[in-house]
């Protein structure tokens, strides 16, 4: 059996990434400076994020301007928000099988993993 960790996304479950997309999923398109403003992001660190994120076709970024201010604004693709679900569903697992397992009652035993490294 698989554990629930090795299915986590690496492009999404980095810290920043995922709440860049959470932020995006919570509204129909959000502006740059919002997601700056929520993530308490530099505008370099956030625009390093998304370039990461819109190669893997998870955000479309959008540039235009709103009067005479120039706007960046993010949407996530169909793509994304499947991405953003399958790692909260994979999260969801995680949790679970933590709560599960015995290690979780505070009264248990530790368990104890031989390390294969020292003949096991």
């Amino acid at each position: 059996m698989t554990h629930p960790a090795n299915a986590l996304d690496d492009v999404v479950h980095q810290r920043i990434r995922l709440g860049i997309l959470a932020v995006t999923h919570e509204a129909r398109r959000v502006e740059f400076g919002f997601l700056r403003t929520t993530l308490d992001l530099t505008a370099g660190n956030l625009s390093q994020h998304l370039t990461v994120l819109e190669k893997a076709g998870l955000v479309k970024i959008e540039k235009g301007y709103e009067g005479r201010r120039g706007r960046t604004w993010i949407n996530l693709t169909a793509t994304g928000k499947k991405a953003l679900y399958d790692e909260i569903s994979q999260l969801k697992q995680l949790i679970r099988q933590v709560e599960e397992s015995p290690a979780a009652d505070p009264a248990a035993e530790p368990a104890r993993v031989e390390n294969e490294s020292e003949g096991g």
